[in-house]
């Protein structure tokens, strides 16, 4: 019975993120997710009551999404270089699976910035992590410049996540197709890497 309950539930999440993703929050209907799912609409209700609620659970899931496995990549016992080029990896990953995310999750914060709750919890952990401290390190021995860990993230995630906002418009001007456009994505992924640890890392520190 418990297995039955749980495959239910996550096929009621599973469908409701592609749909929430695809039309946000206000052009969603439990109809919509019903019919996702395979399920009536009154089975939904049965596990999540409403739309808002369900709505929230995945909010909150996408927001974890986006936060704990660089969280994970923060505290792993690597160094510096090593851990920019693992983030960068692990964020690039993430939009692969997730091209909608960024648009779903800015788009919802602006509409609602009390969801914020999800988010700020997270990112709240990242001056305690292992990566801050190896950053203000770095500083001290003059391996990089210096920087804030705040001002690498959103250098990343900046030009990550762009590159798939700006998925379509890319798509139709240079005439990729899926496959065309998963190919420029890796070299531009490289074309990163080069571009941060060149900024970021002194003579001292490419050695």
């Amino acid at each position: 019975m418990n297995e039955a309950i749980l495959s239910t539930e996550e096929r009621i999440k599973e469908a409701a993120k592609v749909v929430f993703l695809e039309k946000g929050f206000d052009g969603t209907t439990t109809r919509d997710i019903a019919q996702a799912a395979g399920i009536n609409s009154a089975l939904m209700n049965y596990y999540f009551r409403s739309k808002e609620k369900l709505f929230q659970v995945i909010f909150d899931d996408m927001c974890h999404l986006m936060f704990e496995g660089m969280l994970d990549t923060f505290n792993q016992p690597i160094s510096l270089k090593e851990k920019i080029s693992a983030l960068i990896d692990h964020h690039f990953q993430m939009m692969i699976c997730n091209p909608n995310l960024s648009i779903f999750v800015m788009n919802e914060l602006h509409k609602n910035p009390e969801r914020m709750a999800a988010t700020i919890g997270m990112a709240k952990k990242i001056p305690e992590s292992i990566f801050q401290q190896q950053v203000d390190q770095a500083i001290e021995e003059g391996i990089i410049i210096p920087i804030s860990a705040h001002h690498i993230m959103t250098m990343i995630i900046a030009n990550i996540q762009f590159l798939y906002v700006s998925k379509p418009m890319t798509m139709l001007t240079q005439g990729f197709d899926e496959e065309g456009f998963n190919k420029f994505a890796l070299k531009h992924m490289g074309y990163v890497k080069e571009m941060l640890c060149e900024y970021l890392f002194t003579p001292q520190g490419q050695t």
